[in-house]
């Protein structure tokens, strides 16, 4: 049986360490047969536009861009609705296999069965 872990992360260049946490678990969990969602809010938000990612530096962490393509390539990779209205990011402009969504979508998602949610 194969469990689901849904990720919300709320930092980004603000918190790095714990932004690139976030993005390591979820692409951990991923390697190791989990379902994921990746929630991307807040600060985060800009990793779902092309070439933000690969300006994240912090030494001794894999390389945000590498943990994000993994994510989107095997999992669900989610921009919430409001942080995107906040920052004017569209569905135009972020990144191939990124969708964006509201609350409802992320509450429906935690409240499954066999789920664990964990937020950065």
């Amino acid at each position: 049986m194969s469990r689901k872990l849904v990720v919300k992360v709320t930092a980004g260049r603000d918190a790095p360490e714990r932004c690139a946490q976030a993005f390591t678990v979820a692409a951990t969990a991923l390697a190791a047969g989990a379902e994921v969602s990746l929630w991307l809010t807040g600060e985060s938000s800009w990793y779902a536009l092309p070439g933000r990612a690969e300006e994240f530096e912090l030494p001794h962490s894999a390389p945000l861009e590498d943990l994000l393509a993994a994510i989107v390539a095997g999992g669900q990779v989610t921009l919430c609705t409001q942080c995107a209205q906040r920052r004017n990011i569209t569905e135009a402009d972020v990144i191939d296999g990124v969708r964006i969504a509201g609350a409802a979508s992320f509450v429906e998602e935690i409240l499954a069965d066999g789920v664990q949610a964990l937020v950065y």
